[in-house]
This record gives structure tokens, sequence and C-alpha cells, in this order.
């Protein structure tokens, strides 16, 4: 029975509920006064339950879907402005000990070359992390408790943090690594990280076991539990996410949300972010193989109804995907972007082809001041701020700011402050000038009187050397 205050995921991702809710969403999939009943729920921003928006996503009514785009065009305005964080992975290592089959990871795939960044070469690619102008990580690695067990992770962590390049520094490391012990976690929280992610990869625990035939990485519920064990360890903020293609889109949908809905219920904190991967081309992966794609329209749909049944979450959408599909994203409700992302080990400094050690193609292969460009362009603003991290705002304590709006008087002026140091630091003149009109008008825009006049000040300080102001 499904229970989102139960610690075992069988119960808080309960099959059989997936299963009632898809087919209450088949049943009233046209039944106009319920949906008229969601979606004036949804306007109060106070989000959705996972049965309420499956009846959205099962509804082909092109009025209804246009409504849910505006609401979500409405919300991410609300909650997150016209800010979109950008960030950089980082793949430390491709060694693997999984059989996942829709990675080119997995241990049997013999005609990869296996590589493990030393951390003289993690300098390096940092240092070209820097030089275009990333503040925030997200290091990825395969799972080999041999060649990448946590103490090289943690030792990956101090090094980053360590390297200080001309004006340039990482902020802060995101984490997405295996699912681990909640002591493990603990050194982790420890290490100074920002969010640890995980995906689910499919939330049906069948296909689940099918796709994960060996390998740590097949017992289920040690992973659909890891969240719960890394919150247990301290680590305010975890990411969730599904990778779409692998099972039915609308399964995992409804369970994503059951399981925002037992972190919020056992927590009192839901997922700080949700990323929306689609499966990719990579070394020996056909995505054709696997026969549950969705379409550009689909996943638009998929994002948008997320971005208002979870209001309050951060939505991310990496370089996976191709301009064209990002920029409707944000449109719909996605507030994290990578940007020129490299998606093979040392794949920064180091001329690889292609197919060597890349986990997935890059659909978006734009440099970082034309994505910044790009977002100014389109009237957002890049944001390359890890401030609420650095102050203590993370967990409960960002989610009440978020809720009472009061979050737009540090994120709107920190996000001004880091495009500055951008602007002057790493862009083109081209880019550049755009970015100073938008801070001027921008600006403007920060709620908080007292805040905008700090702001100013800073900004004037970072124009004659001074860098890294936060609120």
């Amino acid at each position: 029975m499904y229970d989102p205050k139960s610690m075992k995921a069988e119960e808080f991702i309960d099959h059989g509920e997936v299963e009632a809710t898809l087919a209450y969403a088949d049943a009233n999939r046209n039944n106009m006064p319920l949906i008229r009943a969601i979606l004036d729920k949804a306007r109060e921003g106070k989000g959705l339950s996972h049965r309420e928006a499956s009846v959205l996503l099962a509804c082909e009514d092109e009025g209804v879907f246009a409504e849910v785009c505006e609401l979500a065009r409405e919300i991410k305005r609300k909650f997150y402005g016209n800010r979109i964080v950008i960030f950089a992975p980082l793949y430390l290592s491709n060694y693997c000990v999984n059989g996942c089959v829709y990675c080119p990871y997995h241990h049997q795939n013999h005609h990869i070359p296996r590589k493990k960044l030393t951390q003289e070469e993690i300098v390096r690619e940092v240092v070209a992390l820097q030089d275009m102008g990333h503040k925030r990580l997200a290091i990825e690695s395969g799972e080999d408790p041999v060649n990448n067990p946590l103490e090289y992770i943690l030792e990956c962590i101090q090094t980053i943090y360590s390297i200080h390049h001309k004006n340039g520094a990482i902020r802060r490391v995101n984490v997405n690594i295996a699912a681990t012990t909640v002591e493990n976690y603990k050194r982790l929280k420890d290490a100074g990280i920002g969010t640890y992610i995980l995906f689910q990869e499919t939330y049906h625990k069948k296909s689940y076991e099918t796709l994960h035939p060996v390998g740590p990485k097949h017992n289920y519920a040690y992973h659909t539990e890891a969240m719960d064990r890394a919150m247990q360890g301290g680590i305010d903020d975890v990411g969730l996410g599904v990778l779409y293609g692998l099972e039915l889109y609308r399964y995992e949908f409804a369970a994503l949300l059951m399981h925002a809905e037992h972190l919020e219920a056992v927590f009192g904190v839901g997922p700080h972010t949700i990323s929306v991967p689609r499966i990719k081309r990579a070394d020996d992966i056909d995505p054709s193989a696997f026969d549950n794609g969705i379409s550009d329209d689909t996943f638009a749909k998929l994002c948008a109804l997320i971005r208002i049944s979870v209001p309050y979450t951060g939505m991310i959408v990496s370089t996976r995907e191709s301009q064209a599909v990002r920029e409707r994203a944000i449109q719909l409700g996605v507030s994290q972007i990578s940007g020129a992302s490299r998606t093979s080990v040392g794949g920064y400094t180091e001329d690889i082809r292609p197919t060597d050690t890349e986990q997935f193609d890059v659909s978006d292969q734009r440099t970082l001041d034309e994505v910044v460009r790009w977002l100014m362009e389109n009237g957002h603003i890049p944001s390359f701020c890890t401030a609420c991290y650095r102050e203590g705002r993370t967990g409960d304590r960002f989610m009440k700011l978020l809720k009472s709006g009061q979050i737009h008087n540090c994120c709107h002026p920190n996000a001004l402050l880091t495009l500055k140091e951008f602007l002057l630091d790493y862009a083109s003149p081209e880019t550049r000038a755009l970015g100073e009109k938008m801070i001027e008008q921008e600006l403007l825009n920060i709620p908080n009187p007292k805040a905008r006049e700090t702001a100013q000040k800073y900004l004037a300080e970072i124009a004659q050397g001074n860098r890294d102001f936060r609120f």
C-alpha cells in the first residue's frame, strides 16, 4: 500500500498505486470539471499531487496543454524570476562495475578506454573550466569501489576547491555518484558539497532490475532509498531524475512525483532539483533499441507539468538537448542548465575522439560565452551564483525563503553580481555590451531597496577588481 512516510522503496514507490494512478488518469482525461479544478489548484502555486498531475498529463486537449504551459511560465517567474543558473559536469572516471544496458560505461564495454583523472589532471580540467567562467560543477563518476572509492571522490573535491586561477574559483561542487551509506553521505556533507544528485533511471522495479542486470546498482531498494540516507547523513539538498526513454513516461512521471511527496512527508523538504534527461546515442548505445522514447512535444509537456506540480524545485536540462529544445524548456520552468559541457573523462583539456569516453552525445555544442549571450538575448539572467550554499540557505531554510518570495532579494542581486564577474573576466565584447545593459535594467527589479543599493555598491567594487560578494 502506498505510504509516503514509509522508508521502504516499495511502499513510497508503490507499483499498485502507480498503476491505479494511470487508470484514474485515463478515466478522467476528458473530465473537464475535474481538470478545471486541478488547474485552479495549480494556479495557487502550491503544487499538485501525483494523481492530479497525471490527469493533466493524460489529457490531450490542446487548450488544456496551452493553459498548463502558461501556468508553468507564471510559476517559474513567481519563484525563480528570469534567472538561469549555469553549471558544468566534470567527469572524474569511467571505471564502472555495473552492467547498465543504456550506459557506455557498463563493465562489459571493452572497446572504450578506461580513464581516471589524477589530481594533477583535475587541476588542468578545473583551470580550463575556470578560464571559461564556470563557478559551479557537478562531478560524475562510475561506480567502482577499487578505482573510484569514496576516498578518491573526497580527494577530488578537496583539490577542486583548492584551485584559484586568476579570478577563477569553483565555489560549489555538486556530486552525482552512486548510492552509498549514511556514513559516507556524512563525509560528503563534511567535504562541503552542494546538492547530491542521483537519477533513479526508472522507477519500474521489474524494468529497473532488467536494465541493471549485474553490479551493486542492481539493488532497486538500495538505490531508490539513497536520498533518505543522504538526508539522514545531513545533506540538505538532493536532486532527483529519471532517464526518459527507458520506461513508459507516464509511469515515470507519477512515480517521480511520489518520490518528491515522500521526501516532503518524511523530511519536510522535497527535492532541491529535478533533472529531465532523455536517453541519447553513445558508444555502443543506440537509443532506438529502447522503445519508450518521447517526442519533443511530450518532453515539453513533462517539463511544464513538473514545474506546476513541484513549483519550488529547481529544474535542470543539460546539453543532451539541442538549443531549440532547451529554449522551449526554459520557457516552461527549467531554472538550471549546463553550458559548454564535455561528457568525457579529461574532455576539457584533451583532444578526445567523441566516441572514446563520452557518456552521451552532446547536442548543444556552443561555448559558454555563446550560451550566456543567448540567455540574455532571450530575457534571462545567466547566474553563476552559489551564495545560498555558502551562506547556509539550504534545505528547509531555502524552501521557506523561496515560498515566501524573499529569495528574490538574495538570488536576483547575486545573479547580477556573478554576471558582472563573468562579463569583466571572460566575456566577448559583444556579450559584455549586452550584459552591461541587462544589469542596468535588472537592478530596478530587485524588490528590496536596501538590497538594490547594496548590489549597486558591490557591482562598483567588482568593477574595481574585488570579487565574490554575496548576500
